[in-house]
């Protein structure tokens, strides 16, 4: 499979007619079903013997070829890597000899392509980085691979993770074109997650690992019909990721399950010495999958707000709030305080990091890297506009190469005032309800992927607040809206991500809410507004 596609032909191919209950495979696919399968169901299937890992690494790879190369064109995986097969095989023997298996053994993860892998170049969605093979596992994979996962390959994202442009359109890269929704194919599969959020909707692996510094991974797990935890800042380590902010930057674990993410999160959390805000993570490390209790919602008092929504969101929001108080949960409404200047200070914060992070990161790269700053990027996606710059620009990049860096009153005074800001809005909220947890919808449902006029957001984002705080932020489905997904978040205070997961889980258990993807071509015309 080719590493680098053409930009051109993104959005060329006309979407094929799919059958509205599920793709059809090959007839050549390997025996082995591995759809909507979860990591226990995979790990049942090696302990029987009725699978090797190298079976599963086939069945991926068939899905793949069958889903995401052809049939409904996902794009969604931009490489495999070379050496899966071999990583399966290696698994195999050691399940045979090891006493005590890894929480992920033998089980074949998908890597956003701006965290690097030994295997495959890590490109960030550019072609500015195309030759950027370091040879080096981030920190994060190194302590996957120690938990016995298979690196299949990497994900698709929107480039640069969506910080380049204002007018941005989500899943789109110049090296894996534009991301589908597996929903509804002419939908945004959000970004910049965009990739790890199809492919595992489409389940071309068990579990991927996304990225967010604001919503990039709460964001295409909603719409793709998953579950997504940004973890608290610190727990996951972001050495040998390529950065947009160091203040919000974090790898997260997304899946069709929160057992599924649990499990994924306990495998990466870890201290780093080389990013020091995870110097306390290592006291946090545990199997965040035990003890998940249908009944964990029994007792708990939980605030939620409402924001401003289209109807039929609302409904599914009203029958989600119906669903936490049937397993036992006790409801509080607040308000959202007004956090006047929020956003403009965050945004000028993510400028100022991203100018002094990306060029640190760019510093470390190989030698035959060539774009080594951040004004380097943008003479390089000026003098190959045509395929690095078809459908937008580059506003926020020059925007950033006019910072004055990490020492300027202006950035220091911004991050004072957003951290501050963000912080106060949800202790607010809480303390206001009494409550350790808050809810609300994660955002709209997806809009239709546009590349003249970009990312179309509408309705509720529930993203920023906790991304500038650094708290953690999980989001389960909430079901179908007019046959799109939605997703419901759950957010609380440092460090609080284990109970987060075991409230998602006994709402997940209540609500079974989750769809598995049609690969509709669009949806149909008698089901709700056609923009969002």
């Amino acid at each position: 499979m080719q590493r680098v596609l053409a930009a051109v032909l993104a959005l060329g191919a006309a979407v094929p007619a799919v059958a509205q209950e599920g793709i059809a495979i090959s007839a050549e696919r390997p025996s082995l079903d591995v759809h909507e399968k979860s990591i226990d169901e995979l790990r049942a299937l090696l302990a029987s013997g009725n699978a090797s890992s190298v079976a599963l690494v086939e069945a991926y790879l068939a899905r793949i070829e069958a889903i995401d190369r052809a049939g409904p064109t996902l794009r969604s995986v931009i490489a495999i890597s070379p050496d899966a097969l071999e990583q399966a095989r290696a698994a195999d023997r050691r399940r045979l000899t090891r006493k005590m298996p890894g929480l992920l053994e033998g089980i074949p993860v998908l890597i956003k392509d701006n965290i690097e892998t030994k295997e495959l170049p890590t490109t960030a969605g550019s072609l500015a980085l195309a030759a950027n093979d370091t040879k080096r596992d981030a920190p994060l994979v190194a302590l996957l691979r120690a938990e016995g996962a298979i690196i299949l390959g990497k994900t698709n994202l929107s480039e640069w993770a969506n910080i380049r442009s204002t007018s941005s359109m989500s899943g789109w890269s110049a090296v894996g074109g534009l991301v589908r929704n597996p929903y509804a194919l002419d939908r945004s599969a959000c970004g910049s997650s965009s990739g790890s959020g199809a492919a595992i909707a489409a389940s071309l692996a068990a579990v991927a690992v996304g990225t967010e510094t604001d919503g990039s991974v709460v964001c295409p797990a909603a719409m793709n019909g998953l579950v997504g935890l940004k973890p608290t800042l610190g727990l996951v380590s972001r050495t040998h990721v390529v950065p947009i902010s160091h203040s919000q930057d974090t790898p997260g674990p997304m899946g069709r399950t929160v057992k599924d993410v649990a499990l994924l999160f306990s495998a990466m959390i870890g201290s780093d010495p080389a990013d020091l805000a995870t110097a306390s993570a290592d006291k946090h490390r545990r199997n965040h999958a035990d003890g998940l209790r249908a009944d964990a919602l029994r007792g708990k008092r939980i605030g939620y707000w409402r924001p401003e929504m289209r109807a039929d969101l609302g409904a599914a929001f009203d029958a989600a709030l119906d669903k936490l108080r049937a397993a036992g949960a006790t409801l509080v409404e607040v308000k959202m305080p007004k956090l006047e200047g929020l956003g403009d200070a965050e945004f000028l914060v993510l400028k100022a990091e991203l100018k002094a992070d990306l060029d640190a990161y760019l510093a470390t790269t190989p030698a035959v890297v060539k774009t080594r700053t951040l004004e380097q990027v943008i003479a390089f996606n000026e003098a190959n506009k045509a395929a690095e710059m078809p459908f937008f620009g580059q506003e926020i990049f020059l925007d950033a190469a006019r910072t004055k860096g990490l020492d300027d009153p202006e950035y220091k005074a911004a991050r004072e005032k957003s951290l501050r800001l963000a912080k106060q809005g949800l202790d607010e909220m809480m303390k206001a309800a009494g409550a350790e947890l808050l809810v609300t919808p994660t955002y709209g449902t997806p809009w239709l992927s546009d590349p003249a006029h970009g990312d179309q957001f509408a309705g509720p984002s529930a993203s920023e607040l906790p991304a500038v705080s650094g708290y953690p932020h999980l989001t389960v489905p909430m079901g179908l809206v007019d046959a799109l997904p939605a997703g419901l978040s759950f957010i609380g205070a440092p460090w609080s991500d284990g109970m987060l997961l075991q409230a998602g889980y006994a709402y997940e258990q209540a609500a079974k809410a989750r769809v598995a993807p049609k690969y509709l071509p669009t949806i149909p015309a008698d089901l709700g507004p056609r923009r969002n």
